[in-house]
């Protein structure tokens, strides 16, 4: 029910080509990825939901299987050497031919290769699982940092060595026993199960990257083996590269159990001179029990227990003689119980606070990013607003300086006296020469936009020079036909008309009629409310012929429209058009 539950709320798939630049989102419902062209359909059953990270040489998924309606895992080879394929269809091999409640079910055509095309052809191997629910001993022991209870230490061992026994008598080695690779399935997940010790969880071994098949013969001879351990852990002739049999497994076994009982890691107890783990005094246990696990520990191949038989009759005499005398049997389990659902309790609340905390701290990396971003805007923002202001006053210097410091600006004001004739007198020479000034200033208002290239727009230096020349020109043009002279009354309009033009030609990637409505409206009714305030200046009456200080309330004027645009913008950019996206309107 809780897989159909998580099924039904997926809404996308995960592209399981290593080599996908696009693996996630894909739309669920999917053959194909919308990307790289790789099946999302596994044997048209397994549909891969999420990554769950690496392990070994394999990338791990959540798929989804449409066939048994449940979740299960995929490991994907992605590691392409002779070994790591060796160690993979090992595995394959070993948990197909197991059927252990203490082991992942793998069904026949669980392993599986799938081939790929793009971006270059190659295969993937593919091992399908069954997928355990729970938690792992490492993430149990976090319960427990002094160490866990002697009565769960000793269950869990049991189930392992039960587990142990089956696998030992098909000539299977885990090679990797450690608390991360022991899990718990959970209540939910785990039908009644006899025989259990103390009557706990089912145990599982998981992670079969390691195993290996034996032979008793090699066993007892010298050869070498494929070198792989855990450090901590593994027993030292597997670190060495040694030839290893079950012994290999119960010093594992037996260092994961000291590690469970103390809560430290086992290097950690090690004496520096002798390198024998000092643990007993940490932790008051049954001396039988010690005494095993110690036995499990030796250095010594020789010293440990011969096979896991040997271990389970000492395990059982160890849980008769620990238990009280007289103490009636149905007394006895009731107390067991109520220590299972204490440590279920502590686990549940552990587990409520740790979701609070990570919820906490997620709310907290949000606000922090909220604000970074708003920061970042606003950096932006303002570095727009100086290149603007900055390229308009350039601009109108240069104006001021070709329309009455050259001929240019005579033949300019002859021109538009002989292009557009009766429209303004022929005393006017030097007023018409104001165009210069104008285009200039409008050039110089579209770079230092351009340059800034604050709001993503496309980089386009030669149309958007064009445009803030002509769109600057036709609002001079505006401004001498709608007002009289020396008046600031026409600003309004041909502000607008202006930063119209020029917004729509700067390459913005969508809403460009939003942003030009917006940036006109806001950066002209900004100079209409200073002029109906009166504290706007006469801009533009020059004397004749003009001089240099004349240019100053001009420069002043064009960068203001240019730092006005450039915010307006910037509030488009940031809140508005994410605002229309989030509506629906794209």
């Amino acid at each position: 029910m809780l897989a159909v539950v998580f099924h039904n709320t997926q809404s996308a798939v995960h592209c399981i080509n290593p080599d996908c630049q696009r693996p996630y989102p894909q739309p669920w419902g999917n053959k194909f990825c919308n990307n790289c062209g790789a099946p999302l359909q596994l044997l048209d059953r397994y549909v891969p939901i999420q990554p769950l990270g690496a392990g070994g040489f394999a990338q791990i998924y959540t798929v989804w299987d449409e066939k048994t309606r449940t979740e299960k895992v995929l490991k994907v080879l992605v590691e392409s050497s002779a070994k790591a394929l060796d160690l993979f269809r090992q595995e394959a091999d070993v948990l197909s031919s197991l059927r252990h409640p203490g082991v992942p079910r793998v069904e026949a055509d669980g392993y599986f290769l799938l081939n790929l095309s793009n971006p270059q052809p190659r295969q993937l191997h593919c091992l399908v699982m069954e997928k355990i629910n729970g938690q792992t001993l490492e993430e149990v022991l976090k319960t427990y940092p002094q160490g866990c209870p002697e009565n769960l230490v000793v269950n869990w061992l049991t189930q392992t060595v039960q587990i142990l026994q089956e696998l030992h008598k098909r000539q299977i080695l885990h090679r990797d026993i450690k608390p991360s690779n022991l899990m718990l399935r959970s209540p939910a997940a785990t039908k009644p199960i006899t025989g259990q010790g103390n009557g706990g969880n089912q145990l599982v071994l998981i992670d079969f990257g390691g195993a290996k098949q034996f032979s008793p013969a090699k066993v007892r001879s010298q050869s070498s083996s494929t070198r792989l351990f855990s450090s901590g852990y593994s027993p030292p002739e597997q670190v060495i590269g040694g030839n290893v049999g079950p012994s290999a497994d119960f010093y594992a076994l037996g260092r994961t159990m000291i590690e469970l009982l103390t809560g430290k890691y086992p290097p950690e107890l090690e004496d520096p001179q002798t390198g024998l783990l000092q643990w007993r005094n940490r932790v008051n246990v049954n001396s039988r029990l010690a005494d095993l696990i110690d036995d499990m520990v030796q250095e010594d191949v020789r010293s440990r227990p011969l096979n896991a038989k040997i271990i389970q009759r000492r395990l059982t005499k160890i849980t008769q003689v620990s238990s009280p005398q007289g103490l009636s049997v149905f007394l006895q389990n009731t107390l067991q119980q109520a220590s299972l659902r204490w440590t279920l309790l502590v686990e549940a609340v552990d587990n409520i606070v740790s979701k609070f905390t990570r919820a906490v701290s997620k709310t907290t990396v949000l606000i922090f990013k909220t604000i970074g971003q708003f920061l970042l805007a606003c950096l932006i923002t303002m570095w727009a607003m100086i290149l603007t202001g900055t390229g308009a006053v350039l601009g109108t210097i240069a104006g001021f300086f070709l329309a009455y410091r050259t001929i240019l600006g005579d033949r300019i004001a002859q021109q538009i006296l002989t292009q557009l004739p009766g429209l303004f007198p022929d005393n006017q020479t030097v007023s018409l020469a104001e165009v210069l000034v104008f285009a200039i200033a409008g050039l110089g208002t579209a770079w230092g936009l351009t340059v800034a290239g604050g709001f993503a727009q496309r980089r386009r230096f030669l149309v958007v020079s064009l445009m803030g020349t002509i769109s600057y020109s036709l609002a001079w043009l505006i401004l001498q036909l709608t007002i009289p002279t020396n008046s600031n009354e026409g600003l309004v309009i041909s502000i607008v008309f202006a930063v119209f033009l020029l917004t729509l030609s700067l390459g913005l990637r969508s809403h460009r009629i939003v942003y030009a409505v917006i940036a006109s409206l806001g950066t002209a009714l900004l100079f209409a409310a200073a002029i109906r305030l009166n504290i706007v200046p006469t801009i533009f009456q020059f004397s004749s012929p003009p001089q240099w200080y004349e240019v100053l309330i001009p420069s002043i004027f064009f960068a203001l429209e240019g730092i006005l645009m450039s915010f307006w913008l910037g509030v488009t950019y940031y809140l508005i058009v994410p605002g229309l996206r989030f509506l629906g309107w794209r």
